[in-house]
């Protein structure tokens, strides 16, 4: 057969060759009774119930498994899809079709289900439609325990393979085990599904989103899967073959090239240490981060245990998850953003009000500040959590000395209350924002003298100094945090700092590019938080450096006037280094 080439998007690097294991759905529609006699429903409605009573049971051992392997934000996936099973608009919708409209259980199952997952399916944010996945994946199961079916696993895998499916449910992924599950190939999926940000947290390779032409994939025959170009190769040529065992191989010797600076601290050759962090949505993603040595946790996202639930999590439930963070970080800092909600990352059950410009909108601190209730019971939970490690926290999109103020007098209300209730809170609890906004950049003066600590998002930095949405391809090419102005910005903020005591530290892209090394270097930044994949490659490039020169460097590179010189003498300089 001649070769064919699968185009997806890549979503987690990595070159991996290896057998087909194709995940298929046992459930066929066909074998679906549609309709029942009236004389049926109470039958009917029995086997429903039992049919929901195992999904339960199923779903709470699966949520330990998972708890006990991936932490507790992927087990609150599955802890979310029980609890769907008691909302009023899924599970009681499906009797009322039996009772009703004489479906069968399957039918009802199947009916409800579609028109659930529709609801999310046509909401304008990617992630929400994601979501679509886990209310089919519960559907699944019940129709599977209505039809007497095992469903398809992964956890009795023992030899290398590539994973492929139309797309992994929750319950599949908690089987995922990476010794041999080599890279993961899917027809549905974008970046931001459970399926690829797990990937990228266990660091398997993965494609997803390939279309249907991974429907015609068998079971057992050879695939290629390049992460890094989003792609996969079916029926290769020996050639082809071979090219990617070489490039799998340079692969490799890189990897273990960069191994060494795993236990190193990020140190230039003359001696000055940064602290390198990590940036993190789960709990999981603190035991990855933990395992590539990162010095602290620079930005947890706290928005994704409001976004992989159907409710507002109570005070109890993000306890549980921020000291889950702390623990594993063992006295290491741990940075907690409040919740950005807002902008792209849409929770249905807020009721958000719809908007033109919803990056410039309501959203995260705004939200915060307007319904406060909100906030306060994070603050609660991130204070009771204190105790358990080395937590600071940081509030998202401050634009003003007056949000500011009005997050902080949140936050000492709460301290209050759970001081006034006997409950423990640590007295050394840091309280930041994060500069995201060029006015909180141009006013970082005056901020210092009341902060504990800034951090630098430059992804809304960027955006927001050149007026540039970082989500539109037509403007893209005028996206680049190497433009002159948001360098200026960066240092007003790293210097006034440093002039008050205190340290600067950086959440976004930029932290985690090797080309940026010799200029935040030079620009004096303190603690660098990325993805962890990018800690050791960052620890590389910091090494082969001098500060004095970074120094002197970073001195030409703000007298520059265009994007293209700034990234072209940092090129000249970065190639003209030796290697450590």
């Amino acid at each position: 057969m001649a070769e064919q080439l699968i185009q997806g998007i890549g979503v987690s690097d990595g070159i991996r060759i290896a057998k087909a294991f194709v995940l298929r759905e046992q459930t066929e529609p066909a074998s679906i009774r549609e309709e029942i006699a009236a004389e049926e429903v109470e039958a009917e409605l029995e086997r429903l119930n039992r049919a929901k009573e195992q999904s339960e049971a199923e779903l709470t051992e699966l949520a330990e498994q998972a708890k006990q392997t991936l932490g507790e934000q992927q087990a609150g996936i599955l802890v979310g899809q029980a609890r769907m099973l008691s909302d009023p608009a899924y599970y009681p919708q499906i009797e009322k079709r039996v009772r009703e409209e004489l479906l069968s259980a399957e039918q009802a199952v199947s009916a409800v289900t579609e028109h659930f997952a529709g609801r999310f399916e046509r909401m304008d944010n990617e992630y929400m439609q994601e979501r679509a996945a886990d209310i089919r994946d519960l559907g699944k199961r019940l129709l599977s325990q209505l039809l007497g079916g095992k469903r398809a696993g992964l956890a009795d895998l023992r030899e290398e393979v590539i994973v492929v499916a139309d797309d992994l449910a929750p319950s599949d992924t908690v089987q995922l085990d990476k010794r041999y599950v080599q890279a993961l190939v899917t027809r549905m999926g974008g970046k931001t599904s459970h399926t690829s940000i797990l990937a990228r947290s266990l660091g398997i390779a993965a494609v997803v989103g390939a279309g249907e032409a991974v429907r015609e994939i068998a079971d057992g025959e050879l695939l290629i899967v390049d992460g890094s170009r989003g792609l996969c190769i079916r029926h290769a040529e020996p050639e082809t073959i071979e090219e990617y065992r070489r490039r799998q191989s340079s692969e490799q010797s890189e990897l273990s090239a960069l191994e060494r600076f795993r236990s190193l601290p990020a140190e230039t050759k003359d001696g000055v240490r940064v602290e390198v962090a990590a940036n993190i949505g789960t709990v999981q993603e603190a035991a990855i981060a933990a395992e590539q040595n990162a010095e602290g946790i620079g930005l947890y996202r706290t928005e994704f245990l409001y976004m992989n639930s159907n409710r507002l999590p109570d005070e109890d439930a993000q306890f549980a998850a921020y000291r889950e963070v702390a623990e594993r970080m063992n006295g290491r800092p741990v940075v907690i953003r409040t919740m950005d909600i807002g902008g792209d990352k849409e929770l249905p059950y807020l009721n958000l009000p719809k908007e033109a410009n919803p990056f410039l909108g309501y959203r995260a601190i705004r939200i915060g500040l307007d319904r406060k209730e909100l906030l306060h019971t994070q603050l609660r939970a991130l204070l009771r959590a204190s105790q358990y490690g080395n937590i600071k926290i940081m509030f998202p999109m401050i634009s003003s000395l007056e949000e500011w103020r009005q997050a902080k007098a949140l936050y000492e209300q709460a301290r209050r209350e759970l001081v006034q209730e006997g409950v423990s809170v640590s007295d050394s609890v840091e309280v930041g924002i994060m500069v995201e906004i060029p006015s909180s950049a141009l006013l970082a003066g005056s901020f210092a003298k009341e902060v504990d600590f800034f951090s630098i998002g430059t992804n809304d930095l960027v955006q927001y100094t050149l007026a540039v949405d970082r989500m539109n391809e037509k403007v893209s090419y005028l996206y680049d945090y190497f433009h002159p102005a948001v360098l200026l910005l960066i240092r007003q903020v790293i210097e006034a700092a440093h002039r008050e005591g205190k340290w600067a530290g950086m959440c976004g892209g930029m932290a985690g590019d090797p080309l940026a090394a010799p200029l935040l270097i030079g620009l004096g930044l303190d603690e660098w938080s990325m993805d962890a994949g990018s800690i050791v490659k960052v620890k590389q490039a910091i090494s082969r450096l001098d500060s004095r020169d970074c120094r002197t460097l970073t001195d030409r590179l703000l007298q520059l006037a265009t994007t293209e010189e700034v990234r072209q003498e940092l090129l000249r300089y970065t190639e003209s280094q030796p290697d450590a």
